[in-house]
């Protein structure tokens, strides 16, 4: 569980559409059979734009009140401690981890990751992201491949919103990710900031203009307005 300077709230969110219909028959942990393009689609929007939005609005939230600690007092306990958490060298670079991306990112990654929600990580982890696991006492499952003669595993989450929480946490305290955040306290364009994410995935700068064209077709940037 990634700390938080509020604990977040304790609910079971019911799946909406982003036109807010109810469409609490999709479940993360059951994929219906025969779906069509259109339905695998309304189906990860209806599960994945609530959990995003939630979890978006909780790291906007933490980001501006730290902002605003640091403001008044850049050796405040709370600050020295949130350091240590990111990994951070000083404040401003807190500031840069703690920020969080746009949500169209989000959900473009969570869709190429997960096949738009009908991996078996999701399915049976609640993992979106496909984030390995490198500690034999979480919660995680076999990947189904090995590095050699190494089991491959990916982490097990609670919840979609901790896959979630947890993927924002791999991009503010990565090495890999630097640059993105860098980027990222100057603009918020996602197709600017999808550049540096080559090193998310295997597939270097070609994994970027993926990402690209994903939020394009799909017109994604509408959820970077709510």
């Amino acid at each position: 569980m990634i700390p938080f300077l509020t604990l977040a709230i304790i609910s079971t969110l019911m799946a909406t559409t982003n036109e807010g219909k109810s469409t609490s028959h999709y479940s993360a942990s059951v994929i219906p059979k025969h779906m069509s393009v259109k339905e695998k689609k309304k189906r990860f929007f209806a599960l994945l734009v609530p959990a995003v939005n939630k979890v978006y609005k909780e790291l906007e939230h933490q980001y501006k009140a730290t902002k605003e600690m640091i403001e008044k007092d850049p050796k405040n306990p709370k600050i020295q401690k949130l350091m240590k958490i990111y990994s951070a060298k000083n404040p401003q670079d807190l500031l840069m981890r703690m920020k969080p991306h746009p949500r169209s990112i989000a959900l473009a990654q969570s869709a190429m990751e997960s096949a738009w929600g009908t991996s078996r990580f999701m399915q049976e982890a609640n993992n979106i992201f496909g984030v390995w696991s490198f500690n034999k006492n979480e919660p995680r499952v076999a990947a189904g491949k090995k590095r050699g003669n190494t089991t491959i595993y990916v982490k097990k989450y609670a919840s979609i919103e901790d896959s979630i929480r947890d993927y924002y946490k791999v991009l503010a305290t990565g090495k890999a990710f630097q640059e993105f955040r860098k980027h990222k306290m100057e603009t918020n364009d996602p197709y600017v900031l999808v550049k540096y994410l080559d090193k998310y995935s295997e597939r270097g700068a070609e994994y970027g203009k993926e990402l690209a064209s994903m939020i394009r077709y799909n017109k994604l940037t509408k959820y970077d307005k709510q």
